[in-house]
């Protein structure tokens, strides 16, 4: 069985799925399986890995059993996966009756995603299996003959091809380099006949004129490597940091355009780790490969003059050289794994930091300082364990390589000393010959320091452009969103809408739901918590589709519409809408180049914030804080709304956007949007009263479903849902 590893901290059902198709003959790509089964940022449910079985192709059976049980399934039933620790899943390629010699009692075979193979015995099993120490769920899968029937994605190979094509722009500066490389090797070639000729010539024939002269030969050469180095080294630093910024470039470029589901099944930490994974690319591509590029040609021009001394020498130095590079191969392996393990504690890392930075006033507020600050530690601790695995894999790696690298100078050493007491060679070929196996046993290790940078090389960028393999938001195929008043009962429409997060089995948040959203009327949305509120005007934001149903605007089907140009037509203020740390006037105008001054103050008006900017003394080019820290939650809110109100859109949609407001605030700015909403297709959830009475018409949400629709008026004399809403919220009385 091949082993997956998991990208994410939610990808171990889809990795663990994957594993076993594999197993059975199908290669499956991640991102194909992770859509199947359903993640969430919660993570993924043994029913949506059941269900992504069945879709491509499985024969499926869960069962809670008893480590007896388990230990009596028939050999062909494996492998099977784990729910493990209560929040994992791992496969169980099978269990061995009697343990061998070397894995004495390790009789379960553990495929876990994100840790490798491992062999566990009964106790640690069943204390990582069984839920209630007793009995743990398995889900068992047999292909079905349309699982080898069908196709399906296929993962990406990613080849040397892929990184090359980030040096193409650099071609003329890659020119001079390898020029400067070619003629810096050959001047190290002359160095062995210097000091041959010295020894020889010079110091033999007590020459003191003959020794000055290959002694300041010497030393403008060495000046020549030195200033070609210089200039390598900057026409380096150039390329290398273009490079490096392509890369997160088109990173950050491609995350953005992908849909918001996207980011719903990811951490924080697991974008902080990609991006910070673009420092071992850059370091490979700018520095290794030159390098190593550099010792090759160092390495051919010394095999070529070491070849003119002894053919012998070089048959004995490349034998001892490729079994010193193969012991430090074999560990290339074992480090790949501790690599995967280290990513994903960086990444956890970066999540707990992120959070104790983010979260302190509750923290404090809570006392959860302790807590949050020993779990941290608890991460530093495995970081610890996976560092000192490294270093001992390491040390033994290096060790072994310099000991065959000792050998290999001392036979050399020992056979050119019996040449030279045989008379075949003088003093100065001798020490030519130790010059030359000393420049060559540099290369030789950078050789083996280029296979790590490219096997680390390889795993970032596997991981950086595994969002290579999403589809995007976008479509050419989809039109964009236009504003006519010639279309007859237009407004928005929602036919028999439901969504659910997280696939068929799972609840509905809207179940349903027919409504009409006339064009340039204001509609209020409400309901009581978790009734579907902000998940509706998510969908009317197309930031995620209905599963079943239609919504359409202007009878256009939102499916065929551009996401980007519905949001272009929208204002939207969300219940969590993010203050940017930049100035005031770029929180509000946002994506403007070109900032409209008067659009900019009318907004800040109507949103009532303009006697606040105009109190400070930078104004408008007053830097907010990251998050909008510094600003109490009304001002927030007030550049929220100022924001949605300088696009001067068609669609205004406000999520409780005057929650955080004080009642005279609130008056003001009710009265002002009333006066902006003129015109206007307006859709409005909220609670208070004063802000829903005054809307065209009241739509009232309950588990996902729509119970009523009507003005203010005829929904209170209806005494019905709303009415109860009203007189318990909202204070209205019988």
């Amino acid at each position: 069985m091949k082993l997956i590893r998991q990208y994410d901290a939610m990808d171990c059902g889809p990795s663990c799925l994957g594993m076993i198709s594999n197993h059975y003959g199908k290669k499956l790509a991640l991102n194909y399986l992770r859509e199947e089964c359903h993640i969430s940022k919660e993570g993924v449910s043994l029913l949506g890995i059941d269900m992504a079985a069945q879709k491509i192709g499985f024969e499926t059976f869960s069962a809670s059993l008893s480590i007896d049980e388990l230990k009596k399934i028939d050999k062909s039933d494996f492998p099977c996966i784990l729910h493990w620790n209560s929040n994992h899943f791992v496969v169980l390629r099978g269990y061995r009756k009697k343990g061998g010699f070397f894995v004495k009692n390790k009789n379960y075979s553990i495929a876990d995603p994100s840790h490798g193979f491992i062999n566990l015995d009964d106790e640690k099993f069943k204390k990582s299996w069984s839920e209630d120490n007793n009995t743990g769920i398995a889900l068992f899968l047999k292909p079905k003959k349309t699982f080898h029937e069908s196709s399906f994605q296929e993962p990406k190979k990613l080849s040397l091809r892929y990184l090359i094509k980030y040096f193409k722009p650099f071609k003329k500066e890659l020119g001079y380099v390898f020029i400067l490389m070619l003629l810096g090797s050959l001047i190290t070639m002359i160095f062995p006949f210097l000091t041959q000729y010295l020894i020889d010539k010079g110091i033999s024939n007590k020459d003191v004129g003959y020794i000055k002269f290959i002694l300041f030969s010497q030393l403008s050469l060495y000046s020549g490597i030195i200033i070609m180095e210089i200039f390598r080294n900057w026409i380096m630093l150039i390329v290398g940091t273009k490079i490096s910024i392509e890369i997160i470039s088109e990173f950050l470029n491609k995350i953005l355009v992908l849909p918001l589901k996207f980011f719903d099944t990811k951490l924080m930490g697991d974008f902080q780790q990609r991006i910070q994974d673009n420092n071992r690319i850059e370091h490979f591509l700018t520095s290794q490969s030159i390098i190593t590029f550099f010792s090759l040609i160092t390495l051919s021009v010394f095999f070529v003059v070491l070849a003119y001394y002894n053919h012998i020498i070089v048959i004995l130095y490349t034998s001892l050289s490729i079994l010193s590079i193969l012991w430090s191969l074999y560990f290339l392996k074992k480090r790949k794994i501790l690599d995967y393990h280290k990513f994903v504690e960086n990444g956890n890392n970066q999540e707990s930091i992120y959070e104790i930075l983010n979260g302190v006033t509750e923290m404090k507020l809570n006392n959860f300082e302790e807590y949050k600050c020993n779990k941290w530690k608890e991460i530093q601790n495995k970081l610890f364990k996976i560092n000192r695995r490294i270093l001992k894999l390491d040390q033994i790696q290096v060790s072994g390589f310099t000991f065959v690298n000792h050998i290999k100078n001392i036979c050399v050493s020992y056979y050119t000393a019996i040449l030279v007491v045989e008379g075949s060679m003088t003093i100065g070929v001798l020490l030519s010959v130790s010059y030359i196996i000393g420049m060559m046993n540099s290369p030789v290790n950078q050789l083996v320091i280029f296979f790590q940078s490219l096997q680390d090389a390889k795993l970032s960028l596997a991981r950086l452009n595994e969002v290579q393999d999403h589809s995007p938001e976008e479509s050419p195929t989809y039109s964009k969103l236009v504003i006519s008043d010639r279309v007859a009962n237009s407004g928005i429409k929602l036919n028999n809408v439901s969504f659910q997060y997280e696939g068929p089995r799972s609840p509905f948040v809207l179940k349903d739901i027919n409504m009409f959203i006339p064009k340039g009327k204001v509609t209020a949305i409400v309901g009581a918590s978790g009734s579907g509120k902000t998940t509706l005007m998510k969908l009317l934001l197309r930031f995620y589709n209905p599963v079943n149903g239609e919504i359409s605007f202007d009878n256009k089907n939102i499916l065929n519409l551009s996401p980007k140009s519905i949001r272009e037509n929208c204002g939207v203020v969300m219940q969590d809408g993010f203050i940017f740390s930049d100035t005031i006037e770029r929180n509000i105008s946002t994506g403007d180049i070109k900032i409209d001054v008067k659009r900019l103050v009318n907004a800040a008006r109507i949103a009532n914030i303009e006697e606040y900017i105009e109190s400070l003394p930078l104004k408008y080019n007053t830097k907010i804080g990251a998050a909008g820290s510094g600003l109490s939650g009304g001002q927030r809110q007030r550049i929220l709304i100022a924001r949605a109100v300088y696009k001067n859109p068609h669609y205004i949609l406000f999520d409780e956007a005057t929650s955080a407001l004080d009642a005279e605030n609130e008056r003001i700015i009710h009265d002002n949007l009333f006066s902006f909403f003129k015109g206007k297709t307006v859709i409005i959830i909220a609670h208070r009263l004063s802000t829903v009475k005054n809307a065209d018409q009241v739509v009232v949400l309950k588990n996902g479903g729509l119970m009523e629709n009507g003005t203010h008026n005829q929904l209170v004399e209806k005494k019905g849902e709303y009415f109860n809403l009203v007189k318990n919220q909202l204070e209205l009385g019988n």
